[in-house]
């Protein structure tokens, strides 16, 4: 930890050198209406280094435009934004980014160091009072968080932290047991916020508002508090432009809206070495467009950076139109687990369907019988990598058995699993249930991407060979997941792990029953979430074994020990396939303007960690 202590320590010191005002501020500052740059970053900000290699200083000025599929993903821009109290850099270390300096001891004691003179995007001061704000007044008042502080902020037990205000800079959470959740959480994609704006909330909180305590006294209130609270409480939602921001740009639309226009914050805490505050590019628009439509836009030119909505076999449309459009079409790395997943329905309501996916056999089977090189050279041009659902070779806990173990396409190995079990063949050579039925796999699909029809398609035809038929069912997402929530649903498909390049300091939460999200054991999931009180207790000795194993990690601060842990729980998975790695590494495309600079030529394109483009700062993009 002393390592890791030193490692979020360290901040870069500004040089001695002027501050460069910015361009289009300049009229604002000379009429009285912004005070001058000086004044608005901290006394001590955040120098981002521009090495020459990748990243080269630029410029002020331009809009980005960006393309989006609906009006709530507005919330990408806290994402691409990626202003985190703590963040990951290119190299996957969390470093402060917000805070000055973070201390931690023991894993349990984390004291933060805010840069004095940082400012909300409407210039008042963000100081330990928006810490003190969010935790006495929004995350331990029962009628905001009826259900108290976030999971994240409760360790074993379910102890909630020591809050100091040290001063007006410094704060201090401190636990009795290692909280290994907290920073990564911090730095995360859809991040823990711990501070609010106070100065705007507190009009609407019941303790310090007369006017709204009135309003409650008497029932002319048209709403509870609480209710317009958290209606404006969004700071990860964006979609209230009234809210201050510490994100590089601030949203000035209101939804509804099929096009949202975000400006600079003129109190971002960045600059760049040369004494120019950032981000460089003055806005972004974000234009709402159909998901099917966002690849043909994007290739006709009407978006500066675009990936979202964008896949592997978009490149070649791409590609041909980059010279006659303006822009260059990079491939970066995807780093999920695996790009295409089965995930056997381990919580299934029908019993004899149940007792055939916990059979690991089956499991085993099923994954022996998919060709991944004919799925790689039919849909990948052989770029991707065929693999388990597992972590990739970036990754330090990475094994090549990982990769491997039951994932080799062997026919005559998965008939002889089958036959071990009693799945006998009929006279049409298809393989029946035990109680008769036709072995018959419905598998349930959000019908949002052609890529898993194309995949399934193929998996039907080697499956079909071993007697088993493959039928895919799709659905809107919010009717897929309750399919499988319920236990309707046999089998689904998704992407796979969502960080394949993890260290043994990130958590393995993703390999324990978790979340109801994880589509192999919702109901596992759902009784972690919940402590006991909906769902079902994990039942079968592995994936119990996986639970304990994952608390012993949250109980260590050992770094060994946590990598004997995470090895421990890759070998459970790889060994049992609770879920169906297919291929991973598949190329994302990537859109960027010919004049866009310092987008990575290479990169790794990530949920979390790496926020997709946030890990590589847009706020230092600019345009030639």
């Amino acid at each position: 930890m002393r390592a890791l202590a030193a490692i979020l320590a360290a901040a870069a010191a500004l040089p001695a050198w002027a501050l460069v005002e910015t361009p289009q501020l300049r009229e604002d500052v000379a009429a009285g209406k912004l005070p001058p740059v000086e004044a608005r970053v901290p006394q001590n900000p955040l120098v981002v280094p521009m090495d020459g290699r990748r990243a080269t200083p630029g410029r002020h000025g331009g809009t980005l435009r960006m393309l989006i599929g609906r009006s709530r993903d507005v919330r990408l821009l806290v994402v691409y934004g990626y202003a985190r109290l703590v963040g990951y850099n290119e190299r996957l270390e969390i470093v402060p980014d917000i805070l000055e300096r973070i201390e931690v001891q023991e894993g349990r004691i984390f004291t933060m160091t805010l840069r004095k003179g940082h400012r909300w995007s409407d210039g008042h001061p963000f100081t330990a009072e928006d810490f003190r704000y969010y935790w006495e007044d929004v995350a331990n008042n029962r009628e905001l968080s009826p259900t108290g502080p976030p999971r994240d902020l409760l360790v074993e037990g379910g102890e909630p932290p020591k809050f100091e205000v040290l001063d007006d800079t410094t704060v201090r959470y401190s636990w009795s047991k290692p909280n290994p959740d907290f920073l990564p959480r911090m730095a995360g994609a859809s991040p823990l916020f711990i501070y609010r704006p106070a100065h705007y909330l507190k009009k609407y909180h019941k303790k310090y508002s007369a006017k709204v305590k009135e309003a409650e006294a008497n029932g002319t209130a048209k709403r509870k508090w609480a209710a317009v609270h958290n209606r404006l409480d969004n700071m990860y939602r964006f979609d209230n432009p009234d809210l201050p921001t510490l994100q590089p740009w601030i949203n000035t639309t209101r939804p509804p809206a099929d096009r949202f226009v975000a400006v600079r914050n003129p109190y971002f805490h960045r600059v760049d070495e040369r004494g120019r505050q950032l981000p460089y590019i003055d806005s972004v628009v974000l234009a709402v467009a159909d998901g099917k439509l966002i690849p043909a836009k994007a290739g006709t030119g009407e978006a500066d950076l675009q990936a979202r909505d964008l896949q592997f076999n978009h490149y070649t449309f791409l590609k041909q139109n980059e010279k006659r459009n303006g822009y260059r079409t990079l491939l970066w790395r995807t780093a999920a687990g695996s790009q295409f997943a089965l995930f056997p329905n381990l919580n299934t309501n029908d019993p004899v369907w149940r007792k055939l996916l916990r059979d690991v056999r089956f499991r085993r089977a099923l994954s022996l019988a998919i060709d991944r090189p004919l799925v790689n050279h039919v849909l990948y041009f052989g770029l991707a990598a065929e693999s388990n659902n597992s972590v990739l070779p970036e990754s330090p806990l990475f094994r090549p058995e990982y990769r491997t173990r039951w994932a080799r396409y062997d026919k005559k190995a998965a008939e002889r699993l089958l036959e071990e079990i009693g799945l006998r063949k009929g006279l049409d050579g298809m393989r029946k249930l035990p109680d008769g039925r036709p072995l018959e796999i419905i598998v349930d699909t959000a019908g949002e991407s052609t890529e898993q029809t194309d995949v399934l398609e193929l998996i039907r035809e080697t499956w079909r060979e071993v007697g088993i038929k493959l039928f895919a069912k799709p659905s809107q997402r919010e009717v897929f997941r309750n399919r499988v929530f319920s236990g309707e649903s046999v089998m689904s498909v998704w992407s796979g792990f969502e960080n394949g390049v993890p260290t043994p300091d990130m958590s393995p939460e993703m390999l324990a029953p978790t979340s109801q999200q994880q589509l192999q054991w919702p109901k596992f999931g759902q009784y972690f979430e919940t402590s006991g009180k909906v769902g079902l207790a994990p039942d079968i000795p592995e994936v119990i074994e996986l639970d304990r194993l994952y608390a012993a990690w949250r109980a260590t601060g050992e770094r060994a020990e946590r990598e004997r842990i995470w090895h421990r729980m890759l070998r459970i998975h790889v060994e049992q396939q609770y879920s169906i790695g297919v291929v991973c590494g598949v190329p994302q495309p990537v859109v960027a303007r010919a004049s866009l600079v310092n987008v990575p030529e290479q990169g790794i394109y990530n949920w979390d960690p790496g926020a997709f483009f946030g890990v590589y700062r847009p706020d230092t993009f600019w345009f030639r």
